[in-house]
């Protein structure tokens, strides 16, 4: 995220030059939301800085002509000569989280001191340092020291939770039962599960649905009326990645994956009954459209992209047919840098598009999704553009 004063760097909404509709969009101290060509090259599917200079530095994402748009990614450009590298994204607890100082000119080995929040946390003898299994209080503003060289610009590091479900799967029987996880460990980091259902918004876990376990909520008899999207929040703010639930009455559902998919994965469907085996000959559907028939029931898409994006559903003769889950396909920005003295290439941010289809309840549909507010953002990056965002 932090980059020397006339470094080359390639930013790229898509792993290829398909044209998908992305615009790479920034705001900075001196324009707000202005497209790629309005700074830099476009080349392709790519927006290139042949010199990067500070007046660069700012808040970057995707958006598409939909309106969805990626994570956003800040980026913090330096006439000086040290930088820290550090993750782009927010990284999730228990993570293992290496920084590295370095200058321009010389090896990237050299000793160096590093802080949070203006304290030495600790000098390090090989210019890195690795936090292990990171947790909230990991969370601040990290900068670096290289004696005789000079300190880095201050980067904000964010730690967010993951939120898993077990059994890992986006539909489920009516009577499940389901396990909701903010945290890998049963430590107290102040993350609540929060839902928003059809008859309900907002609402913590033990608040006349689920019951606390640790660091686990637990419902264990769902209703069809637990459909609806789940998160974790901290009592600071910051969320989680969004899963949505669908639960069924019926006799047939499709196990697919509960988070978006990276472009270029191999993602498998597997359609199932309640009492029966998982193996029974199925037909998959997307957006309406039979795709195939299985003979074991499950069925793999290789190397996924954006045109797999999609409403899936499955049925099974003589048992009935799922309902309809969405398949996100995870936009990556690219940013590759070529300076005199390093390479690197950092893959940074999801897309997470929500739709809501039926009884589908999704993220887009915005009477059931945490407030949160675009416009809250713009004016947010313009007054520091050196201060972390998320959306």
């Amino acid at each position: 995220s932090q980059f020397f004063q006339g470094a080359f760097v390639s930013l790229s909404c898509e792993e290829d030059d398909s044209c998908a509709g992305w615009t790479l969009r920034r705001n900075t101290s001196r324009d707000t939301r202005a497209a790629c060509e309005y700074w830099a090259d476009t080349a392709g599917s790519s927006c290139n800085f042949s010199h990067i200079v500070p007046l660069d530095s700012g808040v970057y994402w995707c958006e598409s002509r939909e309106g969805p748009i990626s994570n956003m990614v800040n980026l913090t450009v330096t006439g000086g000569s040290v930088i820290l590298q550090r993750p782009v994204l927010p990284v999730m607890e228990g993570d293992d989280v290496t920084l590295l100082c370095k200058t321009k000119t010389t090896p990237s080995n050299l000793p160096a001191a590093f802080y949070k929040d203006g304290s030495l946390i600790r000098k390090q003898p090989t210019g890195h340092m690795t936090i292990q299994h990171v947790s909230r209080s990991d969370e601040g503003l990290y900068k670096c020291d290289i004696s005789g060289h000079g300190e880095s610009p201050s980067s904000w590091i964010t730690v967010t939770a993951r939120l898993t479900v077990s059994p890992s799967s986006s539909q489920l029987f009516k009577e499940d039962f389901v396990s909701l996880s903010c945290e890998e460990d049963d430590s107290s980091a102040g993350w609540t599960l929060r839902r928003n259902t059809s008859r309900e918004q907002r609402t913590q876990c033990g608040d006349g649905w689920g019951k606390n376990y640790g660091s686990s909520c637990n419902i264990t008899h769902l209703y069809t009326w637990d459909s609806g999207v789940y998160w974790c929040e901290s009592r600071e703010g910051p969320i989680s990645n969004m899963v949505n639930l669908t639960v069924t009455g019926g006799s047939v559902i499709l196990q697919s994956p509960v988070l978006p998919v990276m472009e270029g994965d191999d993602v498998t469907l597997l359609c199932k009954t309640k009492t029966t085996p998982s193996n029974l000959p199925a037909a998959f559907y997307k957006d309406g459209s039979l795709i195939r028939k299985q003979p074991t029931g499950h069925m793999t898409i290789q190397h996924v992209s954006r045109s797999d994006e999609g409403l899936y559903k499955c049925d099974i003769s003589g048992h009935g047919e799922s309902p309809s889950s969405w398949i996100t396909v995870t936009v990556v920005l690219h940013l590759v840098v070529f300076c005199p003295y390093f390479i690197c290439t950092l893959l940074v941010v999801s897309l997470f598009r929500h739709r809501a289809k039926g009884n589908y309840l999704c993220g887009s549909n915005l009477a059931t999704q945490p407030e949160q507010g675009l416009d809250d953002e713009y004016n947010d990056v313009i007054t520091d553009v050196t201060t972390e965002h998320h959306f």
